[in-house]
Parts: C-alpha cells; sequence; structure tokens
C-alpha cells in the first residue's frame, strides 16, 4: 500500500510505502490521473517502481525526481523499460540521471545548440544493441518536441543504457570508448592504414580492445599466454601492440597485464592484412 506525496502527472506519482516508509516514483499509464496527495492506492499492474534512496553524480534522487519535468521521466522510463525487454535486469537508479541528461539535452537543442560526440561512431559499435535502444528517443522527441536528434545526443543516452546494464558510471563507459579509440587511432597511424569501422576485423579488433580495457579495470587475467608464439610469428604486430598497451595502460592509470599483448597483436596482424 502506497501514500501519494506528489501528483507528478496523469503518468506518475512521488508515494511513501507504508511497509517500508520510503519514497518511491510510480510511473505507468494513468498512474496518476484522479490521484490527491495523502490518498492510499495499490500499486497498479502496468507501473514501474523506482527508489527514491540512490545518490548519482547529478544529485539525489529524491531531489531530481522532484526538479525534473515530469515528461522526461517518463521518456526515461519508456527507455528503460526497453532496455529491461531486450537486455533483462538493468540498475533502475539510472532513471533519474538519464532524465535529467535528457531534460537538459531537450532544453539546448530548443535553443539550437548541438552538441559534438566524436566517440559516436565507436559508441555505435561497442555498444549497438544500447544505441539501437536509444533510437526510440529520437523517435519521441520528434513526435512530441518536434526536434531532430543527432546521433551524437543518441550516443550519450546510449551510454546510460550501458551504464545501467554494467553497473557502472557512465564516465567509466565514455573512459571506455575514448580508450578504444585512441587504441585505433595509434594501430591506424603506426600501420600507415585506415581501418574500415564496418569490417569484421574492426569489430574484432574493437572488441578484443573493449573487453581487454574491461579486464584491466576489473582486474581480470587470460588464462593463456600466447606471448612467445605470436612475439615470434609475428614481430612487428607484437611491438606495436605492446605499444598499444604502454599507451592504454597510461590512459587508464591501470597497468594492463603483459599477457595482453600476445592477444591484441593477433588482432592487429589480421586487420593489417586486410
Amino acid at each position: 500500500m502506497y501514500r501519494i506525496c506528489k501528483v507528478l502527472n496523469h503518468n506518475g506519482v512521488i508515494a511513501l510505502d507504508m511497509k517500508d516508509n520510503k519514497e518511491y516514483v510510480l510511473l505507468g499509464k494513468g498512474v496518476g490521473f484522479g490521484k490527491k496527495v495523502g490518498e492510499r492506492m495499490e500499486q497498479p499492474e502496468e507501473c514501474t517502481v523506482y527508489s527514491l534512496q540512490e545518490t548519482s553524480s547529478r544529485g539525489a534522487a529524491s531531489e531530481l525526481a522532484r526538479s525534473i519535468e515530469p515528461e522526461y521521466l517518463e521518456m526515461a522510463n519508456q527507455i528503460l523499460n526497453l532496455a529491461r525487454e531486450q537486455f533483462g535486469t538493468i540498475d533502475q537508479s539510472i532513471l533519474f540521471p538519464m532524465a535529467d541528461h535528457i531534460e537538459f539535452a531537450v532544453k539546448r537543442m530548443q535553443k539550437g545548440e548541438q552538441i559534438s560526440n566524436p566517440l559516436t561512431q565507436d559508441i555505435k559499435t561497442l555498444f549497438y544493441g544500447e544505441f539501437k535502444v536509444a533510437l526510440a528517443l529520437k523517435e519521441r522527441l520528434k513526435k512530441e518536441k518536434g526536434i531532430d536528434v543527432q546521433d551524437d545526443e543518441i550516443g550519450y543516452v546510449a551510454l546510460h543504457i550501458h551504464s545501467a546494464l554494467e553497473k557502472e558510471s557512465v564516465a567509466v563507459s565514455m573512459q571506455m570508448a575514448r580508450a578504444v579509440r585512441e587504441c585505433i587511432s595509434l594501430i591506424e597511424a603506426q600501420r600507415k592504414i585506415h581501418i574500415d569501422v564496418m569490417s569484421l576485423s574492426y569489430n574484432r579488433l574493437m572488441n578484443h580492445v573493449k573487453f581487454m580495457v574491461a579486464r584491466a579495470l576489473n582486474k581480470e587475467s587470460l588464462k593463456v599466454n600466447m606471448n612467445d608464439y605470436v612475439e615470434h610469428n609475428f614481430p612487428q604486430s607484437y611491438e606495436l601492440a605492446r605499444i598499444v598497451c604502454d599507451h592504454l595502460s597510461k590512459a587508464l592509470r591501470v597497468q594492463l597485464e603483459e599477457i595482453e599483448i600476445g592477444y591484441l597483436a593477433m588482432h592487429i596482424e589480421r586487420v593489417s592484412m586486410e
């Protein structure tokens, strides 16, 4: 049983759970219709419940829920529901930072201001599923606000979705995308080649670097050491892989294990042969 503390709009309320005496946001079609402060209600079947006990880099959830315009909470809720359908369990606390981001982005776009995200293509590839889900926001804002949202903006929303799936901060997700981009750029510069972002080898290389970065950040290790074999058979790729690993270690401020060099070298060798 809930007691309503604030009616956000027809589709949302802030309510106190009378069992644990904590506040939650309930979002769903018609959840707030005709409701009044102080009224008691059971949880409707078709609604999503979000705790207001969390705190993020954008502030306390309880404060954000009361300051963000309800329509942006609804938009973020739609995105998270789609992500849940696509991926399964997600970290629901991302609702409020994501809604805050969407609101800020819309107000910025309404002033004619657009952001540039040099990592958009990498985000599309690294977090393909998340980007596809985030595109629902593009369609909704076009329909409801008449705003044409660029992929650069969608990329940032995709990072929010990814952080909700992996339970890592958006900053860490961005750090990973940036590290992967720097790695690819370094390989292109050293080999004097352009790697086709649509090629299978590029996707394999990018995903390998993605998981390599994740292993370093999570302090996980590979099991089999391929360094001697790869260094003997592909010495140039091995040396380039060493340079890339050293660069990533400095960029991430985390030491990559030496065992990573051989595996990266194999991917560099493959992409260089195309």
